[in-house]
């Protein structure tokens, strides 16, 4: 049976914990309401014995070998399942999300870590490489020389507003740090803590069934920057992923780069996700293209971080057609509620900061918002090319559902509002096959900003594979060489150690000579799966 019971409390390893005098509610944003029960915020007690815990056991969780890790996140799956109509009616209170939505985000996030299993039980994610010893070698013989990625140690992932299941405390993060062998402490999200807790109970229980060691997991909570820090500074942290704000990212990245033993932070922060319209393209289909970037931009109301916030159009006759559009389809639009006050705050504040700027025009839903039910308005901002470069604040994301559309007047345009885009997650160009070909120099500028590339589509929607790249250069994340969605994940959570001439004992089972997994090696140069 699923314990459903939300207690307020943090869970230390095994245990149960509540030792901290600061206290916090959910709150529900459609009726601005508060939730029962009260969150303790972990004190510094906790955060060390969770540390501490996870130290213990990331010793034991490079030994226990795959098998045992794929079982624990097939456990961890059953698990959440197990909570049924409990947990997206909890995450539903705490987010305003509807519950199909939360259903899907659910399948996300246990697809997720099934996925993450097979990767492990396969093995060859490790990127052994073996060069065997060439004692005749002139004028120094080689030695033997054997690497592979082993596990980082203790990682702290701090939960996202925006997705409740899927980037919170089972999400990606989880999935792919446990995955690699590695202990995980959760800060919850504030905005939905019941939600986290049900989830915690569930990868605890995962924990014991699969005789995991004490500390393999915990969750503590907070609503203050001082848990935040402490978890970042704690010297048995070695990795932090995070996903939320530029600010809070770029806080705990500069955190960790001022302690004595710096440690990497995966942030995944703003991004404003631009999209590039040539000629042709708004010609042959831009209704099309106006009704699929309103739908884009609306989504979840707006708050995904892969949103399309900028659009550059070439002007002419098909953008007023374009413009006209796109402009019915957000008259009839109906504000939602968003996650929380503070981020309809943000929204708000932002929308209208952009809209302050001269030469600015303004297309908004027709029915205002209800601040009682925490709602965002639907809006685009247009202008032009020289007004968008000359105004910064024209580039900061708009985190909600509004989008800035920008008039440019020739191919140079596009280039040169190319060069001034700060690094996001997706850039995407909308052009015919032969547009797109001569249009070669915007492409390789726009690889240059972003992480993934989309032709003749929309961002919002990140297939979770082997093949996507979720990340980009700053401030979309901190470190654009790696992805928070998709297997690769897992290579923020490991580090190489190289072996020479070690003996076969001291070996771990992936570069022993008889290849007992059955991996792919790469062998003297070659990829092999064959045993020396």
């Amino acid at each position: 049976m699923a314990e459903t019971a939300i207690l307020g409390q943090n869970i230390v390893g095994f245990a149960r914990s509540a030792r901290g005098t600061k206290t916090y509610r959910g709150f529900d944003p459609r009726a601005a309401v508060a939730l029962e029960p009260a969150f303790h915020e972990a004190d510094a007690s906790e955060v060390d014995r969770a540390l501490e815990l996870a130290e213990t056991a990331a010793a034991e969780l490079r030994v226990v070998g795959p098998a045992r890790i794929a079982a624990l996140l097939h456990a961890i799956v059953e698990e959440i399942l197990a909570l049924g109509d409990a947990l997206i009616e909890r995450a539903a209170s705490e987010s305003g999300l509807d519950a199909e939505r939360l259903k899907g985000e659910r399948a996300r996030t246990t697809n997720q870590l099934k996925l993450f299993a097979e990767l492990v039980k396969e093995g060859s994610w490790v990127d052994a490489r073996i060069d065997t010893p060439l004692p005749d070698r002139k004028p120094i013989p080689r030695p033997d020389l054997r690497r592979m990625l082993r596990p980082i140690g203790p990682v702290v992932v701090f939960g996202a507003s925006n997705f409740p299941l899927a980037f919170s405390v089972a999400g990606g993060d989880t999935a792919s740090a446990l995955a690699a062998g590695n202990p995980v402490i959760v800060k919850a999200h504030p905005a939905h803590p019941g939600t986290s807790e049900l989830v915690a109970g569930a990868i605890v229980k995962a924990v014991r069934a699969q005789s995991m060691p004490e500390g393999t997991f915990s969750l503590l909570h907070g609503s203050s920057p001082e848990i935040s820090l402490a978890l970042v500074g704690h010297p048995k942290t070695k990795a932090v992923a995070f996903t939320g704000s530029t600010r809070a990212g770029r806080a705990l990245f500069d955190a960790a780069a001022k302690r004595p033993n710096p440690i990497p932070v995966f942030s995944e922060m703003g991004s404003v996700n631009p999209l590039f319209l040539l000629p042709r393209a708004l010609e042959e289909r831009g209704a099309a293209i106006a009704e699929g970037l309103f739908r884009s931009v609306i989504l979840g109301v707006g708050q995904f971080c892969t949103n399309p916030g900028l659009v550059f159009a070439a002007d002419g006759p098909a953008f007023e057609a374009f413009s006209a559009k796109l402009g019915d389809w957000f008259d009839q639009a109906t504000p939602g509620t968003m996650l929380n006050p503070s981020i309809a705050k943000s929204f708000e504040e932002g929308f209208q900061r952009a809209a302050a700027v001269k030469n600015i025009q303004v297309r908004c839903a027709s029915r205002a918002a209800d601040p009682a039910r925490t709602e965002g308005r639907p809006g685009f901002l247009t202008t032009d090319a020289a007004t968008w470069l000359a105004n910064h604040t024209l580039r900061e994301e708009i985190f909600g559902p509004a989008t800035v559309v920008v008039r440019c007047s020739s191919p140079e345009q596009f280039l040169e509002c190319g060069r001034a885009l700060d690094g996001t997650l997706t850039a995407t160009i909308h052009g015919t096959a032969e547009e797109i070909a001569q249009h070669t120099a915007l492409v390789e500028i726009l690889t240059q900003k972003a992480g993934r590339l989309l032709c003749n589509g929309f961002p919002t929607g990140v297939e979770v594979s082997p093949a996507m790249h979720h990340g980009g250069p700053y401030p979309a994340t901190t470190d654009e060489r790696f992805t928070s969605v998709g297997t690769a994940a897992i290579y923020r959570f490991a580090r190489p150690i190289c072996y020479q001439n070690a003996p076969e004992a001291a070996l771990p089972a992936e570069l022993k000579n008889a290849n007992p997994l059955g991996i792919w090696r790469t062998v003297d140069g070659a990829l092999s799966r064959n045993p020396l």
